[in-house]
């Protein structure tokens, strides 16, 4: 349980990241749906120790991406 909760700070702490980085460009609702969208690609992945950074890089991608 201890793990879950970290992991969930971890990605409550990259949607503060990347809303700053990608705010000129993203609204806070775009940056956390791809956050979200990230986190639910490793749904069910048995290892969840890097889980928040590959998911900060994943939303990073796909919001660059949107941004032309």
């Amino acid at each position: 349980m201890a793990d879950k909760a970290r992991e969930d700070d971890a990605i409550s702490a990259v949607v503060e990241r990347l809303t700053n980085l990608f705010s000129a460009t993203h609204s806070q609702a775009e940056v956390q749906a791809a956050v979200a969208k990230a986190h639910a690609s490793f749904t069910g992945r048995r290892v969840r120790d890097f889980v928040p950074v590959l998911v900060e890089r994943k939303a990073r991608a796909l919001l660059s991406k949107s941004s032309g």
